[in-house]
């Protein structure tokens, strides 16, 4: 699908969201229990809203957040590049925070109580992906959320060992997961330079058997990704989108496959869980 042209993203419809006094764009799709999709840099590109459409057609509704970028845009180096330099110098994301969180997750849990009330069901799952890796474990303070998953999670950046959240909310996220029986989807390549090992070490002594990772060989990873991630993040990254191999049999469409599927487990009634897309 790398034809080098933005996604229109004529088949989801855009809704101005005011909540906790800050309005952002939410584009939102589908029928069924939500799940919010958070798009990693540059923003919602074309790959990001493919994978959201998955999502959509797994039989939910979903929604994606504009949190940075242009909208639909294909991922070029050097406009990527700018809203990369943008978001780290954030006070919406403290991108270099250890033991601390974003406050833009308080956003995005109004967020989850907002769309769980309009879709039902049991609850809302959450993905987010490299620089909002993280945020879906956050969102997990909020009762809404029973769905966590985290593809890459990238910050903080420049502390490969550390992680994105608050110790007492870290404390709080590890109790509901035990009180509840719920567990964490989390995905990453082997030779990622920005979530490595080591971070997935931590979120695993943090978490213990409720943090579930996968980890897929980087020489999986698509070979000719778009130019953002071949000049700017230079290495296998992008699980389920720029990286992403549409091709049957591939580790990274097993891993989207795992995605859907532990997202009918926790949202839709057991006769509707289903296997693949």
């Amino acid at each position: 699908m790398d034809d080098g042209r933005d996604d229109a993203l004529e088949d989801f419809a855009c809704v101005p969201t005011t909540l906790l006094g800050a309005t952002k764009p939410v584009w939102h799709a589908g029928d069924g229990p939500a799940v919010i999709v958070m798009a990693e840099m540059p923003g919602i590109s074309p790959h990001v809203a493919r994978f959201a459409r998955w999502v959509r057609d797994a039989g939910f509704t979903v929604f994606m957040p504009s949190l940075f970028g242009r909208d639909g845009a294909y991922p070029r180096a050097a406009e990527g590049a700018a809203v990369l330099q943008r978001a780290c110098v954030s006070a919406e994301f403290r991108a270099l925070a250890r033991g601390a969180s974003s406050p833009i997750t308080a956003w995005l849990r109004a967020l989850a109580r907002q769309v769980h009330e309009a879709c039902g069901g049991p609850g809302v799952g959450a993905i987010g992906m490299c620089f909002t890796g993280n945020f879906a474990l956050s969102m997990m303070l909020e009762p809404a959320v029973r769905a966590p998953v985290l593809c890459q999670p990238s910050l903080p950046l420049g502390d490969l060992a550390g992680l994105h959240i608050a110790d007492d909310e870290l404390v709080c996220v590890r109790e509901r997961l035990e009180r509840e029986d719920l567990t964490v989807r989390a995905y990453r390549f082997d030779s990622d330079r920005f979530c490595t090992a080591a971070r997935f070490d931590a979120y695993a002594a943090a978490l213990g058997p409720r943090f579930e990772p996968t980890v897929l060989p980087g020489d999986a990873a698509n070979p000719e990704p778009p130019p953002f991630f071949r000049d700017v993040v230079g290495c296998a990254h992008s699980v389920v989108t720029a990286h992403l191999v549409d091709r049957a049999g591939h580790p990274t469409l097993a891993a989207r496959d795992e995605i859907l599927g532990f997202l009918r487990l926790r949202l839709l009634p057991a006769a509707h869980v289903t296997v693949g897309p």
